[in-house]
């Protein structure tokens, strides 16, 4: 039976939230175990694995805007699937038990394209829905949230199905899970055709036809919020275990539950934003990181073990919606060139991640956890700041 011209783009948004679902969970099985596979398995130090883990986020955002130039000059399915066919590849050299040299290779030949992934996934949903909205583009990046939710769908199953493969199989079975994962999802993505998605910004002139074209200087201050709002939740997450069990005297089942509560508050946060009503993406990007600014300084002044488990609400709230909405107003800035504006967002958050390892650790040895959380909200309301002024 032919489909209708309704239900195929049907089918391909459902098609993409599957993709999204599958890479979410793949990511989410393995991320927790790296370091530890790292430490256990191959007995690497502690810098071995800091510069294994740096080298791969460092490739990760070479390759990401790699990619997203190609898909902007041609938009399509095949960044993606090869991103996802050399990530699955370099999963399956880590079964070899590598060398640290040839580690290193695999970090940023293969699991670095991995980080691609994400941004490209993105992308195609912002072309598809630009095909398939009015010619108004009022709702563009509508979709952006629900596929964001499905993302935090991902990570709140897929850390449970790591630790149940990593009891089951050990670290052999995690890992060929994961290249498993990446498998599904490029043959996933291969399931959207070969359809074409649009023009690409670079064939828009400037002012022509297609809409204004938003100057680089125009993205500094939204980058620069984006990345500190980033730095500053990674942060948090790093200090947070070290305050709650060596400062606080608790336990880890207690940061367990602190970051579940968080993972279940991003799914409804996220899906809240499809809600009819007319939303404004900048007033709800500054309350989001209004609210991660609240949650790291509450964490800083509260000491009772269920306070701090039900401010991870506000946190996961934060995380939801400049997550979905942050992906969008970049789209915006950039409306011909989806694949570069996803990635720019994308890239926020390695940067981000980067910078709060040595940060976090450095603050929390010299001034200590607490005082390490009251810097964190410092620098989470800088970004609050830097958006205001975007």
């Amino acid at each position: 039976m032919r489909s209708t011209p309704a239900s195929t783009p049907r089918r391909r948004f459902i098609i993409l939230l599957t993709a999204v679902l599958l890479l979410g969970v793949t990511e989410a099985m393995i991320g927790p175990y790296l370091v530890l596979f790292g430490a256990e398995r191959l007995r690497l130090s502690a810098f071995q694995i800091g510069l294994f883990l740096s080298l791969t986020s460092v490739s990760g955002m070479a390759v990401s805007l790699l990619l997203g130039r190609r898909y902007d000059r041609r938009p399509g399915r095949q960044p993606a699937v090869l991103a996802g066919c050399l990530a699955g590849t370099g999963y399956l050299l880590l079964l070899t038990g590598p060398p640290y040299p040839l580690l290193l290779l695999i970090a940023v030949l293969f699991l670095g394209p991995g980080i691609a992934l994400f941004p490209q996934l993105f992308a195609l949903a912002r072309s598809h829905e630009d095909r398939t909205e009015s010619p108004s583009g009022d709702g563009s990046g509508a979709r952006t949230p629900l596929l964001r939710s499905v993302w935090s769908l991902a990570w709140a199953i897929g850390p449970l199905a790591g630790a149940a493969l990593l009891g089951g199989g050990g670290y052999t079975a995690v890992l060929a899970a994961t290249a498993a994962g990446y498998c599904l999802m490029v043959v996933t993505v291969l399931g959207l055709g070969g359809f074409p998605y649009g023009r690409a910004a670079v064939r828009e002139p400037a002012g022509g036809d297609g809409g204004p074209a938003v100057s680089a200087r125009a993205a500094v201050l939204p980058v620069a919020a984006f990345t500190l709002f980033h730095t500053a939740m990674f942060s948090g997450a790093v200090v947070l275990p070290l305050y709650v069990t060596q400062g606080l005297g608790g336990s880890a089942d207690t940061v367990g539950w602190m970051f579940s509560v968080c993972a279940a508050a991003e799914i409804p946060a996220a899906l809240a934003l499809l809600l009819p009503g007319r939303w404004s993406r900048r007033r709800a990007i500054l309350l989001g990181m209004a609210l991660m600014t609240v949650h790291l300084a509450l964490l800083a002044v509260f000491t009772s073990t269920l306070a701090l488990v039900l401010v991870h609400l506000a946190r996961g709230v934060a995380i939801a919606v400049v997550g979905a909405l942050g992906i969008s107003h970049m789209q915006n800035l950039f409306p011909h060139a989806p694949g570069r504006a996803t990635t720019l967002f994308a890239n926020t958050a390695a940067a981000g991640a980067l910078m709060s390892g040595l940060a976090a650790g450095g603050l929390s040895q010299v001034l200590g956890h607490h005082a390490a959380l009251v810097c964190c909200a410092v620098v989470s309301a800088v970004a609050w700041l830097l958006f205001l002024l975007a």
